[in-house]
């Protein structure tokens, strides 16, 4: 089974493999795009909301690796869908490639390469140059805004 980010169905992606989404990704799309999601679900398609505890995991997670920040909502719930299908995602997004593959989800992407390595990002403090493990607001020593940063 493959679940399929928005941006499967605005690249056209297709399969013979059973597949998935959520209903925010439908809220997402417009147009064409929207009528493709559309077809895929008279097709066959289904259309699931995953549990709480499964998008807290996915937080945690993407908690752990840095990216939560950058995740939407949809996004978190994306990746707990595929989880809880025991799915291959479909997406083109890196950061939800990077939680994805801190959970052991795989992923397929359409248009543009995948990870080629997971990422646990740092944060690093624009006026003292601290980093921190946590994405934070603010630098707790100096009050400046935090980046995050490739610990690599």
């Amino acid at each position: 089974m493959e679940v399929l980010d928005a941006s499967a169905f605005i690249h056209g992606y297709e399969t013979a493999d059973q597949t998935a989404s959520i209903p925010a990704v439908q809220a997402e799309l417009t147009g064409e795009h929207a009528f493709r999601f559309d077809a895929e679900q008279g097709a066959g398609m289904r259309v699931h909301v995953p549990d709480a505890d499964a998008v807290d995991r996915v937080r945690d997670a993407a908690g752990d690796t840095g990216d939560d920040g950058t995740l939407s909502d949809t996004d978190r719930r994306l990746v707990a869908a595929a989880l809880e299908l025991d799915a291959t995602l479909v997406t083109d997004d890196y950061a939800v490639q990077n939680v994805a593959d801190r959970l052991g989800v795989d992923c397929q992407v359409i248009a543009q390469d995948g990870i080629t390595e997971r990422r646990d990002w740092q944060f690093q403090c624009a006026g003292c140059g601290r980093t921190f493990d946590d994405d934070r607001d603010r630098c707790p020593v100096c009050g400046s805004g935090l980046s995050r940063k490739n610990p690599n």
